[in-house]
This record gives C-alpha cells, structure tokens and sequence, in this order.
C-alpha cells in the first residue's frame, strides 16, 4: 500500500502550480527535494504570485479541502501600486464584480480586506515594486478562490498588484519560510491545521 505523504511549500514567484508541462517554465520538479511518485498540488497558485501550496500523493485530500462547500479560510498579503482609500476598502470587502473565464461576470462574496505593514517574514524577491513608490499592503482572508480574482479585484478598483503571497490556509501557514523550501508534515498535524477529520 502506498505511504500517503503530505508537504507545505513556499512556492516561489515566477514558478507554476504543476510538475509538468508542454512549455518552459519552472515548475514544481524544479524545487530542490525529491517528492514520492504521484505528488500533485492541491489548488493552485499563478505564475506571479507566491507562498503556500499543500503537496501530497494523497488524493482525497483535494475532495476534502477544495470542494465548493467547504469554505476553507485563506489568506493573502498584497502588495498595490498606489495608497488605497478607505472608499475603495469598502468595495473590495463588499463584493464586486470581476470576470471569470468562460462564465462571465461573477459578483465576489464579503471578504476581510485591511491595510498593513508589510510583514517582516516575508523573503525578499527579484523584480520587486520599487520601496520608494507610492503603495499599500493589504491583508486579504477569502473563503472562495476564482481565477486571479485577488489581482482582478485590484484592478477594479485601479490599485494594479505588485506582490501577491498567500500566507495561511486556515492554520496552516509559511511564515519563517524561504521562498522554495518544502516542508514534510504528518498527517494528523496537517488535517488538525485544516479543520479536517482524519
């Protein structure tokens, strides 16, 4: 019987959610550990964007965590081009629409939106928005996940994302972690972290 074995990442910036693919780009065989046969991400994260991803060979465990019913808390650190108003807060913690691929115009749910520091854990990236510029950090806990939906939210409301990192999945987390460092965990402590019977 197969060991089922379970990863936290740190996904680094310019890297995609898969192990393989018809074009080139880095991908998860590229971060410096040898996962077991059948490893897959669960969800996704683009291209431009960074931080947690779950690896496992398990497969139920994307039945439990990403179906729709299941409003699992997860949370983003965003970094915007330009201060954000208190005006456009609202919008984005109300709802807005945006445009989902192949499904039209989609009305976001509430969501907590807030202004932050930038948070001193995060790992320092190449090609970063210059410090010297006018910016916010915001802190973004949704419990749905469209496409892009952080970054055309943003956009909505002309603040374009320059950094996007997601910190948590319920409790489970990446802080003090490198950007493409891997992370073995139990399952007990995994499914605990995620609100998630054994």
């Amino acid at each position: 019987m197969m060991e089922l074995r379970y990863f936290v990442i740190y996904k680094p910036y310019k890297m995609v959610s898969q192990f393989v693919s018809s074009h080139k780009l880095r991908l998860l065989c590229d971060l410096d550990y040898k996962f077991p046969e059948g490893t897959n991400a669960v969800g996704r994260l683009d291209n431009d964007s960074e931080g947690l991803l779950i690896l496992t060979n398990d497969k139920s465990l994307v039945g439990k965590l990403m179906h729709p019913d299941r409003k699992r808390s997860k949370r983003y650190v965003v970094q915007v081009e330009k201060v954000v108003s208190e005006e456009k807060l609202n919008i984005l913690r109300t709802g807005m629409d945006i445009l989902v691929k192949g499904k039209g115009v989609y009305r976001t749910q509430e969501c907590e939106v807030n202004i932050i520091e930038k948070p001193t854990y995060l790992p320092e990236r190449g090609h970063a928005f210059r410090e010297d510029l006018p910016q916010s950090w915001l802190e973004f806990i949704l419990k749905e996940g469209k496409n892009r939906q952080i970054r055309k939210m943003c956009s909505g409301v002309r603040h374009d994302c320059k950094r996007l990192i997601r910190t948590h999945i319920e409790n489970v987390n990446i802080i003090g972690m490198q950007a493409g460092e891997v992370r073995e965990v139990e399952r007990k402590e995994l499914f605990s972290q995620l609100g998630l019977d054994l």
